[in-house]
């Protein structure tokens, strides 16, 4: 069964302003679902290929970005001739606002997909107030 709503090819990540990449590899931006919860934010991004060793993840600021790099499996004594699938790296960059709980950011990787959960801090989180009876 496929989905044709969905445009399953890979997005070229654009190039910023003023900014030159010195990789002639191609940077893709992965593809994110972000699912908001009482006590925490959770980002699924798919990055096939990628795991522990290939991921970068870096907070700078407010600024949080992952990086993925992925290497094309050619069997050894062989070359590749042809290709359908593009190689090419994982980039994307997101602004976190004061209500994430920057110190307490946690990432796992399987299977080609980067779950971060990005608690809450305590100010953010809601709570229920309650109410007595006045005198």
């Amino acid at each position: 069964m496929t989905d044709t709503n969905r445009d399953m090819t890979k997005k070229e990540a654009p190039v910023p302003e003023g900014v030159e990449r010195t990789s002639q590899r191609r940077i893709y931006k992965p593809d994110v679902d972000i699912v908001e919860r009482k006590n925490d934010t959770l980002l699924a991004a798919d990055m096939p290929g990628v795991d522990e060793r290939s991921l970068d993840i870096t907070l700078e600021k407010n600024m949080l970005t992952i990086k993925g790099s992925v290497q094309p499996e050619i069997p050894q004594g062989y070359r590749q001739i042809y290709s359908e699938y593009p190689v090419g790296d994982y980039e994307r960059v997101f602004t976190l606002s004061d209500e994430v709980d920057k110190g307490n950011i946690q990432a796992t990787i399987k299977n080609g997909v980067l779950k971060l959960l990005l608690p809450k801090s305590t100010v953010a989180i809601s709570r229920k107030i309650s109410v007595k009876a006045g005198q």
